[in-house]
């Protein structure tokens, strides 16, 4: 949905002017790429840099400095859970929150080398490689805060590719007071 929303904003109708096929199995795209289907793939990562270094393609784009700030991770609970456990949420949020202020204040060797455990079949260098992307693309926010605008964006996606039949109030769906009290003031 991003994909299209990219190519609609930038006069390409991804379905007059180009073949977009989804009949692949997500985690199968990198190879079927590999393979030869294809002439370009979207791919999240590690399989983008996978791609790079055996030298089957080439990272030309990025979606998400091409789209904007999209809450491609969101957590939700229920209202009554929230109302019931705020200091579950609170402690949540600001574990998340830490983590966030650990990426920010380190660099992507350092980052890579905490996070390597948990993803044991990615080396180090590539670990590195996209860390250091995604550094350089700004992909991670300095809080949790889901913003208004990030929210009508997402909203925009969804509606253009015919997911959302109705919008929701942002203030209906969205609270962000866990989240403005875990960033403390670090507020990008």
């Amino acid at each position: 949905m991003v994909f299209e929303f990219i190519l609609k904003k930038n006069g390409i109708d991804p379905k007059s002017d180009l073949a977009i096929d989804q009949s692949i199995d997500f985690g199968s795209t990198a190879a079927a790429f590999s393979g030869g289907q294809g002439d370009f793939t979207v791919e999240f990562e590690p399989h983008a840099t996978s791609l790079e270094a055996k030298g089957d393609g080439y990272v030309v784009a990025s979606l998400g400095e091409d789209s904007g700030y999209v809450p491609y991770t969101a957590f939700c609970a229920k209202k009554s859970y929230i109302d019931e456990n705020p200091e579950v949420i609170q402690s949540f949020t600001n574990a998340l929150q830490k983590g966030m202020d650990y990426v920010a204040s380190h660099s992507p060797e350092e980052i890579a080398k905490v996070i390597q455990p948990q993803f044991e079949e990615t080396d180090m260098e590539t670990l590195t490689t996209i860390i250091t992307r995604y550094y350089e693309q700004d992909t991670w926010k300095g809080n949790l805060i889901f913003e208004e605008d990030a929210f009508t964006l997402l909203e925009n996606i969804l509606e253009e590719a015919g997911e959302l039949p109705q919008r929701v109030p942002y203030t209906d769906l969205v609270t962000t007071e866990f989240a403005k009290k875990a960033a403390g003031g670090s507020e990008k």
